[in-house]
């Protein structure tokens, strides 16, 4: 199947292009800043409506994959304008672009969309976002659900995995730099996510293709837990000085935005694809057995 990966250089996108290039498809994909040599990569800036259709005319792809998103949640507080512009404006000209090759759409999405309680969220669950972040990411949901082409919209929260040295930190990454220098780390203890290992991510997806699978889905990990936690967990995994990690509360912290706590059930898409996804202690030791087989 020819694939196209929006964002194919961040981390889920890169882990992505391999999976699905593993598994035979044509994939090519765009970066924004990180060209990456021996791949079929085009630079694109999706804000920018001419070039987007120009290279999705040009590629004809059969799907097309949407991870670029704005990059953090407090700069989607303090610049409204520039989330607007990548997850609202950009999406609408991914979409308009597809229209004219009828191709589907991926969508990468967030746990933000949903409403800020300590319960279960399921597909079906209200969603209310408390975030400009999310309401970005909810606006470019609804955009996607009313454009009359096939989609599938994947919900997923906090992914972690070993980064390229040109992709951005993520939790578990920032952990391991941390107490492997033996340098203390503050962890929050009141902020709660549902962590997802990107490898799980990436092959759920590969296996929703396959099954020619519509609609929405939450991809996430098996366990609700704190950063302070998460970090303990890891930290145990990879014996590490988990004395280093320092409990604090949010409200400690100088940032644009609360964080608000999501829980997410991925029992649809288990019961869909059949796929185990890690729990962080299982997904720590998996990152763990891939760097004892890269360092042999």
């Amino acid at each position: 199947m020819k694939i196209l990966v929006l964002g194919g250089s961040g981390s889920i996108g890169f882990n992505l292009v391999k999976k699905l290039i593993e598994n035979g498809h044509h994939v090519e994909f765009t970066y924004f800043k990180n060209k990456i040599p021996g791949f079929k990569c085009h630079f694109l800036d999706i804000t920018d409506k001419v070039k987007t259709m120009n290279l999705i005319k040009k590629t004809k792809p059969e799907i097309v994959i949407h991870c670029v998103s704005v990059p953090s949640v407090d700069l989607a507080e303090t610049n409204q304008y520039l989330a607007t512009s990548i997850n609202v404006d950009g999406t609408r000209n991914i979409i308009n672009s597809c229209k004219g090759i009828v191709s589907k759409i991926i969508y990468i999405s967030s746990s933000f969309v949903y409403e800020n309680k300590n319960k279960v969220n399921y597909e079906t669950s209200k969603t209310q976002p408390n975030t400009y972040y999310g309401k970005t990411k909810l606006e470019a949901e609804i955009l996607i659900r009313e454009s009359q082409l096939d989609f599938l919209i994947l919900r997923t929260d906090q992914p972690y995995n070993w980064i390229e040295k040109w992709q951005k930190e993520n939790s578990v990454v920032r952990v391991l730099k941390h107490l492997n220098r033996k340098k203390a780390l503050k962890e929050i203890i009141d902020w709660y996510n549902v962590p997802t290992y990107i490898p799980d991510l990436a092959k759920a997806i590969e296996f929703l293709i396959k099954k020619e699978a519509s609609g929405i889905f939450n991809v996430v990990g098996d366990d609700y837990i704190n950063r302070y936690d998460w970090s303990c967990n890891v930290a145990d995994v990879f014996n590490l000085n988990k004395k280093l990690i320092i409990p604090i509360k949010s409200e400690e912290l100088n940032i644009a935005v609360k964080r608000p706590n999501i829980n997410l059930s991925n029992k649809k898409l288990v019961e869909k694809t059949g796929i185990n996804m890690s729990g962080i202690y299982s997904g720590a030791i998996s990152m763990k057995n891939e760097h004892i087989k890269t360092d042999k």
